[in-house]
């Protein structure tokens, strides 16, 4: 009943906040997003500075907050409330776009930003983003039994702790497995892991905290949150996985931004987008800490990491997309029996 309420009760200010003033239609922007709100909330105000167009924020839950915000926009798809949608993670834009739910828009930094980053058909622009790590507590895993490949954690897994692979980046992880394992053998991989023991919680932020306490000896999640825990000093350090020749490669999950299909506010949804793609504000977002792993060349350094060099995975967006579909269901058999 309270879930009820409080979504009702956001409904309300939306669309309170959506009714524009004479003369006001580009000076409000509404945006969906999955971006921590730590993270999220001080560009949207730099946004509002800089240009006095006023933003209404629409933010969700960790465990589910893209799947969450993914189907509040297909379900408003014939009424849109909102104008943009910035996506910490990537695969559930790429099914948006699917949907129908984003139009097109190319700001002006896709001329910056490599081609794997941006839509061909201009429905969405990627920046930089997080990459995928294993956090391990250093007081239970010394060094020399640290894993150095993802394949190598089904064997060890009830030692791992992995977010809900149906959300998030993880889900996003998931579907990059399959594009490059094929769909097999990456939903055998979180099987295993599961029927071996494995901790299936409710977000990377939970894989964190259980490793940092010593309630798991290590787990996978993403380089903000391991940042987080390095940051406050708990004994734990990043591991970045498959590195090196014959290696997999560590999956770098990008931010993603769209304009809505029938955006209430669209002159005021381009502006923000124009903003989001940046590199002032990728540079901002990194030293922030949210983002680790930039798009393009930058004097940011982000927090624990500086300027990583890492052997990326080699897939694109598209066979991520397309891999998602295939290994989604299979996955939702599994984790949501």
């Amino acid at each position: 009943m309270r879930k009820m309420f409080w979504i009702a009760a956001v409904a309300a200010v939306l669309a309170a906040l959506l009714v524009p003033r004479p003369g006001d239609e580009a000076r409000v922007v509404t945006v969906y997003t999955s971006v921590d709100q730590v993270f999220s909330e001080p560009i949207l105000k730099a946004f509002e500075e800089k240009t006095g167009i006023r933003v209404a924020a629409l933010y969700d839950a960790e465990a589910a907050k893209t799947v969450g915000l993914v189907n509040r926009l297909i379900a408003e798809k014939n009424a849109p409330l909102a104008d943009v949608f910035w996506n910490g993670e990537i695969l559930r834009t790429l099914a948006l776009k699917d949907e129908g739910v984003l139009d097109v828009h190319r700001p002006p930094a896709v001329g910056m930003l490599p081609p794997r980053l941006v839509d061909p058909d201009g429905h969405w622009t990627a920046i930089g983003g997080r990459a995928r790590v294993l956090l391990v507590n250093t007081r239970l895993v010394p060094r020399d039994r640290r894993p150095t490949s993802i394949l190598e954690l089904p064997a060890r897994a009830g030692e791992v702790a992995v977010a809900n692979p149906l959300f998030g980046s993880t889900s996003t992880h998931a579907a990059a497995l399959a594009a490059t394992l094929g769909v097999d053998r990456a939903v055998g991989f979180f099987v295993a892991l599961k029927a071996g023991g494995a901790q299936v919680v409710d977000g990377n932020a939970v894989v964190r905290d259980l490793v940092a306490a010593g309630r798991a000896p290590m787990g996978l999640t993403d380089t903000d949150d391991a940042c987080e825990a390095i940051g406050r000093g708990d004994p734990v350090a990043a591991v970045f996985l498959d590195q090196g020749l014959g290696g997999l490669g560590t999956l770098v999950v990008p931010n993603s931004v769209a304009l809505i299909r029938g955006a209430p506010h669209p002159q005021a949804a381009r502006a923000l987008i124009d903003f989001l793609t940046t590199p002032e504000t990728e540079a901002a977002l990194i030293t922030a800490g949210w983002i680790q792993i930039p798009s393009r060349p930058t004097a940011a350094t982000a927090p624990c990491y500086g300027t990583p060099t890492i052997d990326a995975m080699a897939v694109t967006m598209s066979a991520i997309r397309e891999a998602g579909s295939l290994v989604g269901p299979r996955l939702t058999e599994v984790f949501q029996r």
